[in-house]
């Protein structure tokens, strides 16, 4: 796959452009609204994907465009542009919606940003769907129970090992959780016959 077609490049071009238009809405006090997924979700349903693409500092624009260069450019080449993007955007989402949903049930109702979610979903997803783990697991039985259990140790174990203050780590835990099981799953595995 060319870089011109790399939906991985796409991405990172993305995250460049958004982080240039944050810095046109800050100065008008848009930044909030436009950028910022926060509760209740409807208000501002487009922050539901722009919250994914935005990034609070170039700091963590950097730290994201690396996490996102290091596995998207594994990931690519074993699925399609379509389905990299929809995974990308669906379990970035997914991340977001649950950092404000579960931390407002324990008192945080601070909004999100940033693509880390995501970006966890991709680690979880190389670590569950590649040759040597199907070989490992492959030749282990274990119960569904058994294997939703040791991925969330694990989402847990590497969620903690990586958080730091203003972290959202349910968006981390959620993004790495989704992640192995949709590896486990293959669900971006294209089929022989071909398919979107």
């Amino acid at each position: 796959m060319g870089i011109d077609r790399s939906p991985t490049v796409t991405t990172l071009s993305v995250f460049v452009v958004v982080f240039l238009l944050e810095w046109v809405a800050v100065p008008l006090g848009l930044f909030g609204t436009l950028f910022v997924l926060t509760p209740p979700v409807a208000v501002h349903p487009w922050t539901l994907v722009t919250s994914v693409y935005a990034h609070m500092t170039l700091q963590h624009l950097l730290a994201n465009s690396l996490g996102l260069l290091l596995t998207g450019v594994v990931l690519e080449r074993a699925t399609t542009r379509l389905r990299y993007h929809a995974f990308f955007l669906g379990t970035g989402t997914l991340a977001g919606v649950t950092q404000v949903t579960v931390g407002g049930t324990f008192g945080t109702t601070a909004g999100v940003l940033g693509a880390s979610g995501a970006i966890f979903a991709f680690i979880g997803y190389l670590l569950t769907s590649n040759r040597l783990t199907d070989t490992v697991v492959g030749g282990v039985e274990l119960s569904t129970r058994v294997q939703l259990v040791a991925f969330v140790v694990v989402a847990a174990a590497v969620t903690l090992a990586t958080g730091s203050a203003r972290v959202a780590l349910i968006a981390h835990f959620t993004g790495l959780f989704v992640g192995l099981l949709a590896g486990r799953a293959h669900l971006l595995r294209v089929s022989e016959r071909g398919s979107i």
